[in-house]
């Protein structure tokens, strides 16, 4: 018997580091795990480690800590960026700058090319979707994904990045880590907008979404060390 399609939810959060190294000791540090697991994505020249952050609020995630490969070229056109906006500038310096950080989200989709017609109806471009996978020890991760051709995560990072996964998630392999996502908060000035492409793509009861001058995306995770929240927002000093 196939199972049936789950609902929209939050897939993953995405950790931007310059690279995985400096991305490990920050997670060593700030959560007190080691991420093992990982792989590389020949496609957009990056690699990444994941560990699963499921609970009872988010019951199928994980978080990316995701850097671009520097001995590996992408294998996109070369008018074409990374996605979550790895190529831009000012996003690298303040990574370079302040270490490793929340920059994104990833929403889980059973119908992925539904969820874009639907945000396109809002005047939204979410992207091409993209077919890729990666060989794993536990079987073939298989999924499909949005990816823009200037790779921008639009509204600040806080619009989700779609994915439709085929029969193997990577949390069906993934050992429990200690840490568990407890809630993940969006902030930016046009929460309105932001709340409409969220029930568009049917995970805005998945977040908390409200208005604020300085767009933000907060995870609060449950940890060995106890709570900690992440943000994507840095104070300039």
């Amino acid at each position: 018997m196939t199972a049936s399609p789950l609902a929209p939810c939050v897939d993953h959060l995405v950790v931007l580091a310059a690279d995985l190294a400096s991305g490990v000791a920050w997670c060593e540090r700030t959560l007190g795990i080691t991420p093992t697991a990982g792989g590389e994505h020949p496609l957009m020249g990056t690699h990444n480690r994941i560990f699963n952050v499921s609970g009872p609020t988010h019951p199928r995630a994980y978080l990316e800590i995701i850097a671009i490969n520097k001995g590996a070229a992408p294998a996109i056109p070369e008018s074409a960026s990374r996605w979550f906006d790895m190529d831009d500038a000012a996003l690298r310096q303040q990574v370079a700058q302040h270490g490793p950080q929340l920059i994104h989200w990833v929403a889980s989709v059973p119908d992925v090319a539904e969820r874009c017609a639907a945000l396109v109806a809002r005047d939204i471009e979410r992207g091409a979707i993209v077919t890729a996978s990666r060989p794993t020890p536990n079987g073939l991760l298989q999924w499909q994904i949005t990816v823009r051709d200037d790779g921008l995560r639009l509204m600040d990072g806080c619009l989700p990045t779609l994915i439709q996964w085929g029969d193997v998630h990577p949390c069906s392999s993934l050992p429990a880590s200690g840490v568990q996502l407890q809630q993940l908060a969006l902030q930016h000035p046009q929460a309105a907008t932001l709340q409409a492409a969220c029930e568009a793509v049917g995970v805005a009861n998945s977040v908390a979404i409200t208005p604020g001058n300085t767009p933000r995306l907060t995870a609060q995770l449950s940890t060995p060390r106890g709570p900690v929240t992440l943000s994507s927002f840095t104070p300039q000093e």
